[in-house]
């Protein structure tokens, strides 16, 4: 799956939790959040993850940016692997990967200053000749994202929520990153507000080159600001393709399913809904086979006894389902 210009490359990563039980504490099961998912992001492409709550999407997001160890795999940026990377040469990674958060209410200490949340970064990695350089700093991003001078004086519970995101954003810039993880991040806002902070997500891509890995569960945010998307489903990576390949064709069935929730803004026209039976199964103890076996309306024996295989089935088409003639990219 990689390519010339590919700037992160994740290789069977996997992210199992211990569930401890008994006087003694000792593990007895094992939450498999994240279980041997693969794909790439290309330099100055936005990457969409997408999948139902609960599917592992924001735990791989952190993950790969090694916030929680993970369990097995590899995570490769710019050719350099990441889960071996130790003092400087992690701290030079760190730099370069950085992560907008899901709450904008949570990810800011609410004891400091804005401009001492943006420039703590700045502090941390020396960048910078002295406070006078490091203020140009903040007040630069700042302005990136919309804000003015006089914010950086102010503290978070002086800011609704759309302005605390921006303000993440501009912490996120700060360091000059290459590649930044948006984890949800529009999630908590107003629908107004998510438009605006998409595209202020889109020019910052458009004039700085950045890469962005977009987690996410709503559909029409991902269509309107990924290149590429991947589909998760119980900790398993089912299908991944560009965002209009993958919107007119979706060949596994559970991304079928996904998008046939998208809602239509025109009344008169008719959209086939494919629903679901049953619940997701737990991540304590997934399905064998195909994970997906238990929900889907084109079940076969061989899905309830062998994993498929995460196969390209069209140019830079990827799916995992028997279902799927892999020469022609077409149900069997």
């Amino acid at each position: 799956m990689t390519d010339t210009n590919t700037l992160l490359e994740v290789n069977n990563l996997v992210k199992y939790f211990p569930v401890k039980g008994g006087i003694l504490q000792r593990v007895v099961a094992q939450v498999k959040a994240v279980d041997g998912i693969t794909f790439d992001i290309r330099e100055g492409e936005t990457f969409g993850l997408v999948g139902e709550s609960g599917c592992g999407k924001s735990t791989a997001g952190r993950a790969i940016l090694r916030l929680i160890p993970a369990t097995y795999g590899s995570v490769k940026f710019n050719g350099e692997e990441v889960f071996n990377a130790k003092g400087d040469k992690l701290k030079a990674l760190r730099r370069n990967m950085q992560i907008i958060f899901q709450d904008p209410y949570a990810s800011l200490d609410p004891r400091m200053t804005i401009e001492q949340s943006v420039a703590e970064g700045l502090n941390f990695h020396n960048i910078g000749k002295n406070s006078h350089e490091r203020h140009e700093i903040v007040i630069h991003n700042l302005r990136k994202v919309g804000l003015q001078d006089y914010h950086a004086r102010r503290y978070p519970h002086e800011f609704s929520g759309g302005q605390r995101q921006r303000i993440g954003i501009a912490r996120a810039l700060a360091l000059q990153p290459k590649f930044i993880m948006c984890d949800e991040p529009v999630s908590a806002l107003d629908v107004s507000i998510q438009a605006q902070v998409l595209n202020i997500l889109k020019d910052l891509q458009k004039d700085l080159g950045l890469t962005y890995l977009f987690v996410a569960h709503n559909l029409s945010v991902v269509e309107h600001i990924a290149d590429r998307i991947g589909v998760m489903y119980l900790g398993k990576m089912v299908e991944t393709a560009p965002r209009k390949k993958l919107f007119t064709n979706p060949l596994h069935p559970y991304t079928q399913a996904l998008f046939s929730a998208i809602p239509v803004p025109n009344p008169r026209i008719k959209k086939e809904r494919v629903v679901l039976q049953g619940d997701v199964p737990s991540p304590l103890n997934p399905p064998s086979g195909c994970r997906f076996h238990t929900r889907c309306p084109f079940v076969m024996d061989i899905c309830k006894q062998e994993e498929p295989v995460f196969k390209q089935v069209e140019p830079d088409h990827w799916t995992a389902c028997w279902k799927v003639d892999g020469e022609v990219g077409t149900p069997k």
